[in-house]
């Protein structure tokens, strides 16, 4: 235990020094082969449904108590429920988790099977970290495009009210220390959000305005339904601190903060470090929660007679240095646009995970984003960041603000990733 936490500061001390492991630009680059965006196809990838659950507070919300494969099991429901698809013809469940034991791969099978799936009907999971959601979408929809099936589901669920493993703790090792970009791999998350703000000037009130506005937006959307179409109420057993259990039915997104002032944001203390500027207000929050999205073929689709909610355009993914890991998605993101032969100015609308103020601030800024076109029902400082499901969730957030708005029109989904990566995919909805 000592011999661990010695070396967590250490590797800390280096880094608030100023010692980038890698310069700050991007390292590596593993992007799918893009889809066209302009043209219509049957072998286009396509999206039939997302839905997703409310994302209950960690610890403390209604859904701390739920098992991770009975959420699981209740957006599966519901996306059948939805498309009335027969859950023989589905290809492969492919899910994403970063902090069950084995990524969920147990969970995943059980949580299908709660579902009337059959076991002729397999199953997977990924962990890309905070891109696991988004990855497990990108690796179904590469399986279908090789041919290996024309229809499958992919999701994320985290339970961080259940799973507290601490997995790094076991490859602890000498050999990481002799490492500069290794040791770098084992910083607190809070630490790089720290490391982004200092480098790169990104102050206290700057990153306090935007996790306002978060919450802002968040609680208009709330308030106008918005989210209604997208998310599924959950029914579950929660308990007190007694423990007695009470049947209890969340229908809504439980981080959202309608009362939110700059003022009582600037009065929390930072979280991290003592001279910090990440605090609990404008870091995202720790949570619970599942999503689930249906694609296929554009002639799968057509032959269950589905109408479609969105095209899958384009996937990246980037390195970055793991010590300033947040900035992930300013690397990604053109990446991804690029791949789709677009332009930033083409994108109505960015889904950018709000890990911390002080790497989505940046992000925007550098990348010159309207602010007007980044998150508009809120991010993660507001909805809440249950890690596995984020970017399935993103998916179901997005596609269903496109159609609310009734016209066609280009999103981003993007995200950073501890140990220094970053993740984008662009999709097209074709209007009503």
């Amino acid at each position: 235990m000592e011999r661990f936490g010695t070396i967590l500061r250490q590797v800390a001390r280096t880094s608030s020094a100023g010692q980038s492991t890698l310069p700050g630009t991007v390292v590596t680059g593993q992007p799918t082969r893009g889809f066209s965006a302009v043209t219509v196809s049957d072998e286009d990838i396509v999206i039939l449904s997302a839905l997703r659950t409310p994302i209950g507070k960690a610890n403390k919300g209604m859904l701390k108590d739920t098992p991770i494969d009975v959420m699981l099991s209740t957006v599966l429901d519901a996306v059948l429920d939805q498309t009335k698809v027969n859950p023989e013809i589905i290809g492969d469940i492919v899910v994403g988790n970063v902090s069950c034991l084995g990524s969920g791969a147990l969970l995943s099978r059980t949580g299908m099977f709660f579902s009337g799936f059959p076991h002729t009907v397999p199953t997977t999971t990924v962990n890309r970290q905070c891109a696991s959601g988004l990855q497990a979408f990108a690796t179904a929809a590469g399986q279908i495009q090789i041919g290996a099936y024309d229809i499958a589901i992919a999701g994320g669920m985290e339970s961080m009210s259940l799973n507290k493993q601490d997995g790094m703790r076991q490859y602890i090792h000498e050999k990481i220390m002799e490492n500069e970009k290794a040791q770098a791999c084992l910083l607190p998350m809070g630490i790089t959000s720290e490391n982004v703000a200092s480098r790169y000037n990104i102050g206290r009130e700057e990153q306090d305005r935007f996790a306002l506005q978060s919450q802002q937006k968040a609680a208009r959307a709330q308030s106008e339904g918005w989210f209604d179409a997208e998310i599924v109420p959950v029914t579950t057993m929660v308990r007190d601190m007694s423990g007695m259990e009470q049947q209890v039915t969340i229908s809504k997104d439980e981080g959202v903060r309608a009362k939110t002032t700059l003022a009582g944001l600037a009065k929390l203390k930072p979280a991290f470090i003592p001279d910090g500027c990440s605090t609990a207000g404008n870091s995202s929050q720790v949570s619970d929660g599942a999503a689930a999205v249906l694609l296929s073929t554009r002639a799968k689709a057509k032959q269950l007679n589905l109408p479609v909610l969105g095209k899958f355009v384009s996937y990246a993914v980037v390195g970055v240095p793991p010590d300033i890991m947040g900035v992930g998605p300013a690397y990604a993101i053109p990446e991804a646009v690029k791949k789709a032969g677009l332009t930033l100015d083409d994108i109505d609308i960015f889904e950018i995970n709000e890990a911390f103020a002080s790497q989505a601030v940046w992000c925007v800024n550098e990348l010159g984003i309207p602010k007007e076109k980044v998150n508009p029902k809120g991010g993660a400082i507001a909805l809440g960041h249950p890690l596995g499901c984020t970017g399935a969730r993103m998916i179901a957030t997005l596609l269903h603000e496109l159609k609310r708005r009734g016209k066609p029109g280009y999103g981003v989904v993007s995200m950073c990733m501890g140990t220094g990566m970053g993740a984008a995919a662009v999709f097209h909805y074709p209007g009503i």
